[in-house]
């Protein structure tokens, strides 16, 4: 990918305010790249060093943990949990209250 899709997508990650969350999907149709969810999780997944990030505001396709029962995913439920975000009893966020930029269906 190149280096504007990483400066387009990290801008708009660092949008997305505490309470709120994001899709990989709606990332990278946000950042101009339609289709490359998975380039948006590779990017998240390798940051440099340095770069921070808000990449636990960033979930998959419905709502849903990324790897559910990792320490990874226990760290970024827990993170969005502080936040406010409420999951449901399948382990899903509601994305019709909780997603940004507006709520998603």
């Amino acid at each position: 990918m190149p280096p504007e899709f990483a400066r387009r997508v990290l801008a708009l990650l660092a949008e997305v305010p505490p309470g709120r969350v994001t899709t990989y999907g709606a990332l990278a149709e946000m950042a101009g790249y339609p289709r490359h969810s998975r380039h948006v999780g590779r990017l998240l997944g390798n940051l440099p060093e340095g770069v921070t990030a808000p990449w636990y505001r960033v979930l998959g396709a419905g709502g849903r943990l990324s790897r559910p029962g990792s320490h990874h995913a226990d760290w970024q439920r827990l993170q969005l949990e502080e936040e406010g975000v409420e999951f449901n009893a399948s382990g899903k966020v509601d994305l019709r209250i909780f997603g940004w930029p507006d709520p998603m269906v």
